[in-house]
């Protein structure tokens, strides 16, 4: 999977996508809305079984009290954590259809830096190409189409 400024290829196919409000940066860090360049990896795949029928057989379902944790000072920096949980975090089963199928990169992750970036995904858009926090976003019959193609570990590169 690659970004372009046409989209993302994958497949034979090209998706349009939504970015980062920051654009895309070699150094992204945490709060400044940029997708970071460079070649990630798809680490997991999280689907909200309420919504949505089981997308892989490696993806996991999204639970009422998970949560992904973007407090820098967390020992769980960057990573899902149940709640209640003390430290700063994004809900992962939202009340819009933006996480109803999330792809995880691999970026700043599983050894997350303190403030380099966290929860950088591949989710449903808001609106065509609105701007994300850091993330790339999909159409989504066009991000469920990806998920049913996509292996764990493959690739996606950002130019």
């Amino acid at each position: 999977m690659v970004l372009t400024p046409m989209g993302v290829r994958f497949a034979g196919h090209r998706f349009p996508a939504a970015i980062g409000r920051g654009g895309v940066l070699p150094d992204k860090r945490e709060g400044d809305g940029a997708t970071p360049r460079g070649v990630h990896r798809v680490v997991g795949m999280l689907y909200r079984p309420d919504r949505i029928p089981c997308p892989a057989g490696w993806a996991q379902p999204i639970g009422p009290r998970d949560l992904w944790s973007d407090d820098s000072r967390d020992p769980a920096y960057n990573h899902r954590v149940r709640a209640p949980h003390p430290f700063g975090h994004e809900k992962l089963r939202r009340a819009d259809p933006l996480y109803d199928l999330v792809l995880v990169s691999d970026w700043n992750y599983p050894d997350a830096v303190p403030g380099r970036g966290s929860a950088i995904f591949l989710h449903v858009w808001r609106k065509p190409r609105h701007p994300t926090e850091g993330c790339i976003a999909f159409r989504r019959d066009h991000l469920f189409w990806i998920a049913a193609r996509l292996m764990l570990g493959d690739r996606v590169v950002v130019p």
